[in-house]
């Protein structure tokens, strides 16, 4: 899902690329900016690759907010990165906006939302002087946020974003006790012309998780690869509850689904 959400800063490191890539596509890899439009490319593919049902997860998120807000009309997206969950919530809600500070996820998600509006903004400090009956911030995009002060900064955007009665659904990162130091993972996605693996390893650093991620992509144009380094700050449960509160809402925590870090679902005081 980055971000009106802040996205994590992209630390390219150039690897010498196969002797088959061509001299350009070395190039763009030493080139920083590249990264992020190449990531935001392949985003969609290779976490429908490793499992994610952005349609299913929209869903369950709709059923969240029409259980305590029926009737429910419309919904922010924050932190919605190329609009895979907006795509589906449009049909669950008759307004349904985006807002991204990525530029290329922005674009991304504009062309594939007609008619939809995706705000740029960084969900610390937006204010769209709008109110809607819901506002999501999924993927673990607050655990971007490097501090209490932060993450507290985009509590209370996220809150003043509601209609009084309205409904937060925010996914964190991995609460401390939950983060396994040094865990690593992989995958393959192959589709028709495009192939992309993803490695990755993360360690901890004190409150923060370090997250280093290889990705090697092959289509017909050739073959190239990038890094990414993502860091996330592990926030405890009772601060991510302080900083619900500070912005004036109810907050429950629902463990597990969607992707096992679970779910705070919030309501407007």
């Amino acid at each position: 899902m980055t971000t009106s959400s802040l996205r994590p800063e992209h630390a390219p490191d150039h690897v010498p690329a196969p002797d088959a890539a061509s001299t350009d596509e070395r190039a763009d890899e030493r080139a920083g900016t590249a990264y992020s439009a190449r990531h935001a490319e392949i985003y969609d593919h290779i976490h429908a690759a490793r499992g994610r049902n952005w349609d299913a997860e929209a869903d369950a998120v709709a059923r969240l907010v029409f259980e305590r807000r029926p009737g429910a009309r419309s919904v922010l997206d924050v932190a919605c990165g190329t609009g895979a969950h907006l795509r589906r919530l449009r049909e669950h809600f008759p307004v349904a906006e985006g807002l991204e500070l990525s530029e290329t996820m922005r674009e991304i998600a504009s062309a594939r939302l007609p008619g939809s509006t995706v705000h740029r903004g960084d969900m610390r400090d937006f204010d769209l002087g709008a109110e809607y009956d819901a506002v999501l911030c999924m993927c673990f995009s607050m655990g971007y946020m490097a501090s209490t002060d932060e993450l507290t900064s985009a509590a209370r955007s996220l809150a003043r974003s509601l209609a009084p009665g309205g409904v937060l659904v925010a996914e964190p990162w991995w609460f401390p006790e939950q983060f396994l130091d040094g865990f690593v993972t992989g995958s393959v996605a192959e589709s028709d012309g495009l192939v992309v693996s993803r490695v990755s390893r993360s360690v901890r650093d004190g409150r923060r998780s370090l997250m280093t991620v290889r990705y090697t992509v092959a289509d017909r144009a050739g073959l190239r690869a990038f890094t990414e380094r993502e860091t996330y700050s592990l926030f405890t449960h009772e601060e991510y509850t302080a900083a619900f509160t500070a912005a004036g809402l109810d907050t429950a925590y629902l463990p597990g689904p969607p992707n096992g870090r679970g779910l705070y679902v919030g309501v407007r005081t």
